[in-house]
């Protein structure tokens, strides 16, 4: 005989250990003898969501409301669930019935703000959290959450001061070391973010979104790679290319802010292959990232070997050719920085096109076809944010 309310915290502790299999096992046991045991229905569909299974963990908990529709918690279960598949609409459509129900519910506020931030709705989000925080003012994970929507918003310092409060509050908690170390990222401090981020690699080694934002503080504790990096976000706008008929030395500016990009992926390379390197670090770059750093700074160094020689040598296409190679650089970073696969391969393919191109010019001595295979490899910058967009448009949403 199948005692439900020992079953029941037994599932509750299994889903807390993140073994939503054996939780599953429980709550089945439980369903078997009592199949309107509506806490058994919800803890199954988070259990099921957990493990992937998202349309019967949706099913589960659609059964559960249908059960219980008067009761806070199969409400709360289904936000929960819907945030799991990552339908924050529906999570808030459910934790305001909730919460319509107990609005004493500081879990439901934290649930309610955390999908508000997900939908980008920053400012819904800080109501949701300072709500929660009335309810129960030393909740970590609500002060957290309110120091991520200040930061998503740009207000560094409310984000800076909620995040320190949030560690205050709980110095073991993940949550609190990351939302503290983005809001110092965000604030111009990489030194302080990625002690932060280590912080939260120590309490859950296997979070990857902290592993990447350390990398990113780490680099950005390098000033030149810092100045250098906020030039990518700049690109000029594409409309300024009906511009050039009327005004010809428009070219220019094109060519610079294509230096400038070249000039920041170098920056890039170098930062990533000394941080690859370095004992302390080598272990948060030995995938792709590290390998296009060292492919970059290959072509940085061969280019200018060439480039050299064909001065040397007073042969034109020669040394235009070396300063193709140099170019390379830009499509195998923006190639390499593309998260699409399909991105990925176009612009990797693009790259190899230009490499054809290059060894060509230096076999038939044609310096105008190095020099437009120069003019194409910086300008990979706009190809690269075509592709980006066009996967964008193309991706479910």
């Amino acid at each position: 005989m199948v005692n439900p309310r020992e079953s029941i915290l037994r599932a509750s502790s299994l889903l807390q250990m993140r073994r939503p299999a054996d939780a599953e096992r429980e709550l089945r046991g439980v369903l078997a003898e009592l199949p309107d045991h509506f806490t058994a229905h919800s803890l199954l569909g988070l259990a099921l969501a957990r493990q992937g299974r998202l349309t019967e963990a949706v099913s589960e908990a659609q059964e559960a409301v249908r059960l219980a529709p008067d009761q806070s918690y199969p409400h709360y279960i289904a936000g929960t669930v819907y945030l799991d598949i990552r339908r924050p609409d529906l999570t808030i459509t459910s934790v305001r019935t909730s919460l319509a129900h107990n609005p004493e519910d500081e879990a439901a506020w934290r649930l309610l703000a955390r999908a508000h931030v997900m939908m980008g709705q920053y400012r819904e989000a800080i109501e949701a959290a300072r709500r929660g925080l009335a309810v129960d003012p030393q909740s970590s994970e609500l002060v957290g959450v309110l120091a991520v929507a200040h930061e998503q918003l740009g207000e560094t310092e409310q984000a800076r001061a909620a995040a320190a409060n949030a560690v205050q509050l709980d110095p073991e908690s993940a949550t609190a070391h990351l939302a503290y170390g983005r809001a110092a990222l965000a604030a111009g401090d990489p030194r302080t973010a990625a002690e932060a981020f280590r912080e939260v690699l120590r309490l859950e080694p296997g979070f990857d979104p902290a592993r990447d934002l350390l990398v990113t503080a780490l680099k950005q504790r390098n000033p030149l790679y810092r100045m250098l990096a906020g030039l990518r976000r700049f690109r000029g706008g594409w409309r300024m290319v009906f511009l050039l008929p009327a005004i010809p030395p428009l070219i220019a500016v094109f060519v610079l802010i294509a230096v400038l990009h070249w000039a920041a992926w170098v920056a890039e390379a170098v930062t990533v292959l000394r941080l690859a390197r370095a004992r302390a670090t080598r272990l948060l770059f030995e995938g792709v990232e590290a390998r296009a750093a060292m492919a970059s700074c290959a072509l940085v160094v061969a280019g200018a070997a060439v480039l050299a020689s064909g001065i040397a040598l007073g042969q034109e296409a020669l040394g235009m050719a070396g300063a193709a190679v140099m170019a390379l650089v830009t499509p195998v970073q923006e190639a390499t920085h593309t998260s699409s696969a399909r991105g990925r391969g176009v612009l990797y393919g693009w790259a190899g096109l230009l490499g054809v191109a290059i060894v060509t010019s230096a076999i038939v001595a044609s310096p105008t076809v190095a020099l437009l295979a120069v003019y194409a490899g910086l300008g990979t910058i706009w190809l690269a944010a075509g592709v980006r967009r066009i996967g964008r448009t193309r991706s479910p949403s």
